[in-house]
């Protein structure tokens, strides 16, 4: 079962560097055992039309045919070097990229790329057993695209690991491997990591509100001086793509759905769909926790990752004429004496705040779009909406204060008897399990989710994107 190390596409050189390549064919078996443990259940044998990166060039990073998945080539792949490379930020803005750890930076880096790295495994757990309940051979599929290049990503991280940290990052990739996601004794790093996935909603929500915080993570540490993590996270960023199209979608059809019964004058429950009442709860869930994944408001983690050139700001380099944000100030908003109280800390303090700022905007464009699907199906009048970033924290400033979605402070009592009305209830949750059943057939799509517009790599919608191991 185990893949010969040399069929592992790479531009990283493995086969000239003996120690290294030493190394990962130890650290392989293992993942291929958690593979196998807690990876996509019940379709390991199975026929899955997937995307697989076998280059960086335009034409070698999308190679479309049928694999199974245990036998998906996980490749290990930087942007090429570019000669000359600066380092575009903070205290060392315009000094020579560090092809190596520099020492005063190595347990920062560590912790940073770890930290991402634990994202990676996270997911595929969370999502392990949705194949069986997939709305159509499109979504199968789609997941399943998404599970391995999660498994890309992590190979990714523990090749930088591996390479650059010697023994404790080869105790740092062994651990990866160790920690469950939802697991009491050894969970995942982040708390969003750890939240149980056991429906189809909260997948698309996932992957429109948590993958998208992952691509602000990844394009902060694509500025990195650390040129080896920022030509990871790069190629990273080519594939997130289709993990965030798969969630915002995701949505938009279950919306479209609905609002299509609605504008029939159908109960979409009673049509075994998903209320509208219940995607605004889910939305508010996945939102704020995702909103926790960047951080608290104020942070001298962040202060310090910024001075040493460790992690930018998203564009970095294209969007701000200034780059070592000394002498200016960001306005928060923080409790203060039952209200909120606008106080000046320095930029470089609420660089977590500064990423989570053009996180927000791109959210909020999603939710216009949805809106939009909302008018064009003839639910008119209705619409969805992002909470306020204050509500439902548990990072930061406002971590236990209680507001209502539009951000107002409200008391114990106003919170314990509008929860239910906020936030998924065990009721809600039943509910939207209730129609979660498998469809497997082809062009086949399950009652509470439109269609998809269009295929996968220019094919139709009803291709057999998934097929039994008899096949």
């Amino acid at each position: 079962m185990a893949q010969d190390l040399s069929t592992i596409p790479n531009n990283v050189n493995l086969s000239g560097d003996r120690r290294l390549q030493r190394a990962l064919e130890q650290w392989q078996p293992n993942f291929l055992s958690w593979w196998h443990e807690v990876g996509p259940e019940g379709f390991q044998g199975h026929h899955v039309y997937l995307r697989t990166a076998v280059s960086v060039e335009a034409g070698g990073w999308a190679h479309f045919d049928y694999v199974k998945m245990p036998d998906y080539r996980w490749g290990i792949f930087l942007e090429p070097f570019q000669e000359g490379r600066t380092i575009g930020f903070g205290d060392v803005e315009g000094q020579p990229v560090w092809s190596e750890v520099p020492g005063e930076h190595r347990n920062s880096l560590r912790r940073i790329i770890v930290t991402q790295a634990d994202t990676e495994p996270a997911s595929v757990e969370q999502q392990r057993l949705l194949g069986k309940t997939a709305p159509s051979l499109y979504d199968l599929r789609n997941i399943f695209q998404v599970n391995v290049e999660e498994g890309r990503h992590l190979w990714a991280m523990v090749y930088l690991l591996h390479r650059y940290f010697g023994r404790d990052g080869r105790e740092e990739a062994e651990e990866l491997l160790a920690r469950r996601s939802g697991n009491g004794d050894k969970p995942r790093i982040l708390n969003a990591f750890n939240e149980p996935i056991d429906d189809w909603l909260s997948f698309y929500f996932f992957a429109m509100f948590t993958d998208r915080d992952g691509k602000y993570q990844l394009s902060a540490l694509a500025e990195s001086g650390f040129d080896p993590l920022a030509r990871t996270t790069r190629f990273m960023l080519t594939e997130e793509a289709h993990h965030l199209f798969v969630g915002e979608m995701g949505v938009d059809r279950v919306v479209q759905r609905s609002a299509q019964l609605m504008a029939e004058g159908k109960d979409p429950r009673k049509e075994a769909a998903v209320p509208l009442d219940i995607v605004q709860k889910y939305l508010n869930l996945w939102f704020t926790l995702s909103l926790d994944l960047f951080g608290g408001e104020v942070s001298s983690n962040a202060a310090d990752f910024f001075a040493a050139g460790l992690k930018g700001r998203f564009r970095e380099r294209e969007s701000y004429q200034e780059h070592k944000a000394l002498g200016q100030t960001y306005r928060l908003e923080m409790p203060a004496g039952g209200g909120f109280l606008e106080e000046e800390v320095p930029l470089r303090n609420a660089m977590n705040e500064v990423l989570r700022d053009e996180y927000v905007k791109d959210c909020q464009r999603a939710v216009d779009r949805w809106n939009k699907t909302l008018a064009r199906c003839g639910a008119s009048g209705l619409t969805l909406f992002l909470p306020h970033r204050r509500f439902h924290r548990g990072v930061g400033p406002f971590a236990g204060c209680k507001t209502d979605p539009q951000g107002r402070l409200i008391a114990e009592a106003e919170w314990a008897a509008n929860e239910s009305k906020w936030l998924p209830t065990a009721e809600d949750r039943a509910y939207v399990r209730s129609l979660m059943h498998g469809v497997y057939a082809p062009g086949k799509v399950a009652s509470w989710v439109a269609a998809p517009a269009k295929g996968v790599d220019g094919l139709p919608v009803d291709f057999e994107y998934v097929k039994p191991p008899s096949a």
